[in-house]
Formats: C-alpha cells, structure tokens, sequence
C-alpha cells in the first residue's frame, strides 16, 4: 500500500489513516480495513502519541462487525484515551452482532468504571433490552438515565419507550410518551406500534388518526397490522391514500414490514402488489438483498415456491439469510433433493452455513425422509463445520429419526443432548409415538410433557389417539377427563383463504359464514360424488374433538369428520373460483390422514391443484397426488 505523496509527516499520514479507516467503516470493507491496520503498523505510525489510531480501528472492526478484533482493539486502547464514543461503540457492536448479554455486561462495567454516559449509550443499551426482552434491565436502564439527567433527550426516551411498549409495558410507555415535552414522529410511532400491538386495532386506527406528522414507517405499521389481521380490503384503501393522497413513498423498510405481514398472514395478493410496486417506484429493488429476501420468504410462505426460485435466481448478491429463507421455504414444500444440490452450490459459492441453515437442511430431510443425508449432516455438525447443534437442530433431527421408525436412536439423541429438551424435541417425539404405535415410550414422554407444559393440550389428545387406535378406550377417555376437569379445551382447528381480495376464516362445523347453505349443499354433493370414486371416510382422525365426538357412534363420527375446517375451506373455492383456479388454503394445526385422502381425490375429479399449508408443511395436491408423497 502506498501513502500519498503529499502526508509529508506522520501525523499527517494518520490524519489518511483515520479517514481510509472510516470509509472502510461506511463500506463495511474489513479487508481494506485490515490492510490499513497492517500498514499502520509496519510504518510504525500505530504507537504515534495522540494519533487515536486504535480507536478509529476499533470503530472500523465494530462497524464491519468483527466483534472479536474490535474487543481486541478496544482492550489495547489505554484507560486514558477511551472515551465515551469508543465504549458506545463496541457495545453497539455486541448487539448488532447477536451477543446482547455481552453489551449488556459491558454496560456495567462501563458505569463501574464512571465513564460518562450519553444519550446514544442510552440508546444501544435500551436497543439491547428490546432485542431481550429484558424489562428488568431497561427499567434500570432508565432510572439511570434519569439520575444523568439525559431524560431530556428525545432520541433517549423514545428508546426507552420502544423497549416498554416491545416487553409489553403499555402503560410505563403511556406514561413516558405523556410526561414528553418534546414529541417527534418516531415517538408517535412507537405509541402506534404498541398500542396495535397490545391493544388492538380499534384503539390503534384512533391513534393514528391523532398522529399529527405520520411518516412512511407509522403508515406501514398501520397497513401491515390490516393485513396480518386479514383486513385486506382496508389496507388497500390505506395504501391508496398514502401514495395517491399524500404523495408518500414506501421505502425498503417499509417494504419488508409488508412482506413480513403478508408472510405471516398468507395473502399473496397484498405480497404481489408490495414486488409490483418496487419494481416500479424504486431503482434498488433487485440489488436490496434485504427486500429480496423477505420476497422469496413470502412467496415460499405462501405456497408459489417457484416464484420464490425465480426471486432466488435473480439476486445479484446473496447472504446468508437469502440461502437459509430458500432453503427453509424449500424445506416446507417437501423438496428434499432440491435443498441438499442447493446446499452443496452454497458451499461451492464460499457462502458459510449457520445452525439456520443445518434446521433448513434437517427439516428437509425429515419431511422428504432421507433419513442417512440427515444423519450425515447432523453428526458433521462441529466436525466439519464447528457449529455447536443448537435447540432447533436437536428437534429436526429427532423428527428425522421418530418419523422414519427409529424411535429407540431418537430417544437416544435426546438423552446425549447438552441442553435440556424443550416442548418441540419431546413432541417431536410423541408424535412419532402416535404414528408407531409406541405406547410405553409415549407414557414416559407424556409425565415429561405434563411437568415442563401443563397447558398444552396437543400432547395430551395425541397419546389420548393413539390409545384408541390401539383399542385401550378407558385410557384414552382418562386423558380426555383429565383434560376437562382442568377446564382445558383443544385448539380448535381454523383454516383461512383469500378470495378476490377478501379472507374468510373457516372452523370444524362452521355455520356462520353468509354463504353457508350453499357450503353445505356442495359438500353433500361432493361427498357422494367421492363416495362413488371410492373415498371411504377413515373416521381413526375423530377420535377427540373436544366436543364429545369421541363417544360418538361411526355415523356421528363421520358427520364430524366431513365437516373439517379445510373440507369446508375447499368447498367455498369451488363454488366461487372459476373452473382450473388453484386452491390455496392455511391451516394452523396439522392435517389429518382423512383430509389428506379427500384432499388427493377432490385435485383428481375436480381438476384443481389444492394447496394446503398446515402446521408443519406444504401439501400441493394435484392429479391425485401429493407433494408430500404421503410422507408427513
């Protein structure tokens, strides 16, 4: 590396040092940074008095997010030229960088050490505790504050607000806001965030309408909380007025918090409008791998896991949280040999896996029951990749093993775990119980179950099924007693659908919907049309129901059964979808053997490809058959 001609002294050369140093900062270029660092050193300008060379290389680390070397730097750093900035800086560092225990702590020690503190301090470490969930903490955080008499900081309290109202403190956030002299629309916003959140959306539409400034982030808010509540109509008339009305503009952050809603809400229309208006009111939408990103996570997430493909291929530039969301959302759709040739492309890109990765990767395997991939994978881990297995690695590979039969190595498994097992790695496990038949091992699992979540039903009705089916009634009926004497009732099974822009909302026996009678009468008729092709209703799903269907004679039983929420989901698409329209539906518990069946004979004699989310996976029903292969 060759200085300029003109830095005819060493504090002159600093002076560039210091200034390459913060532009490989703004451009996170670490590896520009490093050569800086490494030319400071050997032109022995890294010792120069009052050159602060340390602390701008610590900054550069921290804002390339190399943690380790700017905890390094920063430890170089003598007491006497660290100042307020450069403590900020690194616990900023550790927030952003995944490790909010260590910010934290550093914050401790920091004020142990009396150096001062500012507004933007108090900013990171309230950031911190959001990130947490630590209200204990921030609570702290901003007694605190309010002894350095920083309170009059509108940048500090507004974090501080955002850290009560995301911990679920509306009324310490209330309070704050109402004590603030001084307002800007970030605080408004938070407020809003909050109030949607905790309080719905009556009192949040009546706040926003009282926001006097509303920026593009409260109006995003605002229209995603529609749509992940399914008030698809209001939100585009939301979006109207702010582009058309105010002249607004979504930028990329607002963009994702709407592909985030429709993710989580399965409206692909509101998603496909979001991709329509980046192209065309923004010049950076294909280059941002961010909105790209949360692009093809929504498509996958709503079940066009080609368009995802065609988002996929089309990036530029890829991190990896691009790969995992590909891999995860190819995962979910069942396609197994896909994930593990894309895999081995990632590894050839130089791209490195995270645990995120090897839970896409495992779920993968286990839904497309490639049960020695997953082996593999799993036990190369550390070897190979020196990832510790985390929690949700543990449960794949449980799932892998309990779903393929190999009940006695899954048990094994989680015996040699380092951590305790959660409610996902046990019911994993049950579940693969229930499908084997394996009643001693489900006992044992149950009592497990029963001390670590004593309000969860799932697992209760799973081994109450499974005695049934092995014709152990008295069992079976003393877990459902069990469960009614503690005055608690399965989840009723809902199943969603978007139609024309409006969601309709359907539960087991749905007698509310406007369109009811014509419901039923097209279920009747497609139950003997079934019939006639041979569907025999498998009446083994109806053993608990929560209403008392389980005592019930064959006939009430099978009454029960067809009217299943997804059965009446399929019916309403057929009487208001034209002929050949895919059905797409969103369950949110897991599909039952039953509605499986009906589902692969309703694709085949009606000629519509049936696309069903539930719990767990996608099932794509089409011609007779399934994604899935039978496999889930």
């Amino acid at each position: 590396m060759r200085w300029p001609t003109v830095c005819t002294s060493p504090s002159s050369l600093a002076r560039h040092c210091r200034a390459l140093m913060r532009s490989c900062a703004r451009h996170s270029d670490i590896d520009a940074g490093k050569k800086v660092h490494s030319a400071t050193i050997t032109d022995g300008l890294f010792n120069l008095p009052k050159a602060f060379l340390r602390n701008v290389i610590l900054h550069m680390y921290a804002g390339c997010g190399d943690v380790l070397s700017a905890r390094k730097m920063f430890d170089e750093i003598p007491i006497s030229d660290k100042d307020t900035v450069d403590w900020t800086t690194l616990i900023d560092c550790y927030s952003r960088s995944g490790l909010p225990m260590d910010a934290l702590d550093l914050f401790i020690i920091m004020r142990r050490e009396r150096v001062l503190i500012d507004d933007i301090t108090m900013v990171s470490v309230f950031s911190t505790c959001t990130k947490l969930g630590n209200s204990v903490f921030g609570i702290q955080g901003h007694v605190c504050m309010l002894k350095m008499g920083l309170d009059f900081c509108v940048k500090a309290r507004n974090a501080a607000m955002d850290m009560y109202a995301k911990c679920g403190l509306m009324e310490d956030a209330k309070m704050m806001f109402d004590e603030m002299t001084e307002r800007n629309v970030i605080s408004w916003t938070v407020l809003l965030w909050g109030v949607l959140k905790w309080e719905g959306l009556v009192k949040g539409k009546k706040l926003f309408n009282e926001i006097p400034e509303r920026n593009e982030i409260a109006w995003s808010i605002m229209i995603a909380r529609y749509v992940e509540n399914g008030f698809i109509e209001e939100a585009f008339k939301l979006l109207t007025e702010m582009v058309f009305g105010f002249g607004l503009h979504l930028n990329s952050t607002s963009l994702c918090s709407l592909l985030s809603a429709c993710t989580q809400s399965g409206d692909v229309a509101m998603g496909k409008w979001v991709h329509s208006y980046a192209l065309r009111a923004t010049t950076d939408a294909s280059s941002d791998v961010k909105f790209a990103t949360s692009l093809l996570d929504m498509y996958a997430k709503c079940g066009r896991i080609n368009s995802a493909i065609r988002v996929f291929n089309s990036m530029h530039k890829k991190n990896v949280i691009t790969w995992n969301a590909m891999l995860g959302g190819l995962a979910m759709h069942g396609k197994g040999s896909m994930v593990i040739d894309m895999f081995d492309q990632m590894l050839q890109e130089a791209m490195k896996p995270n645990d995120v990765t090897f839970t896409a990767m495992l779920s993968a395997c286990s839904h497309s029951g490639l049960v020695e991939e997953g082996r593999r994978l799993f036990y190369s881990l550390e070897n190979v990749y020196g990832i510790i297995p985390s929690m949700e690695n543990y449960a794949c590979m449980v799932d892998l093993l309990g779903r393929s039969g190999h009940l006695e190595e899954a048990e094994a498994v989680i015996r040699g775990m380092p951590m305790r097992p959660n409610e996902v790695v046990l019911g994993s496990l049950l579940g693969a119980c229930t499908v084997h038949r394996k009643h001693e091992l489900g006992e044992r699992l149950i009592h497990d179950l029963f001390q670590l979540y004593p309000q969860n039903t799932e697992h209760h009705v799973l081994l109450s099924n499974m005695y049934a089916l092995l014709g152990e009634s008295d069992k079976a009926n003393s877990f459902r007693r069990d469960l009614r004497d503690r005055g608690i009732r399965k989840v009723p099974g809902i199943s969603t659908m978007y139609i024309k822009g409006q969601v309709h909302q359907f539960s087991a026996g749905e007698k509310s919907h406007p369109r009811t009678n014509e419901i039923y009468e097209m279920l009747y008729e497609m139950t003997q049309k079934l019939k006639l092709a041979g569907y025999v209703p498998d009446t083994s799903s109806q053993i608990l129901s929560g209403g008392g269907v389980d005592d019930a004679n064959e006939e009430e039983k099978e009454r029960a059964l067809m009217c299943h929420s997804e059965k009446l989901a399929v019916c309403f698409g057929l009487i208001t979808t034209k002929a050949g329209t895919s059905l797409y539906i969103f369950k949110n518990l897991r599909i039952c053997k039953d509605c499986h069946s009906w589902m692969r004979l309703v694709s085949r004699i009606y000629g519509r490809e049936i696309v069903v989310r539930d719990r767990n996976r996608f099932h794509s029903f089409k011609f007779g058959l399934c994604s899935c292969s039978d496999y889930w």
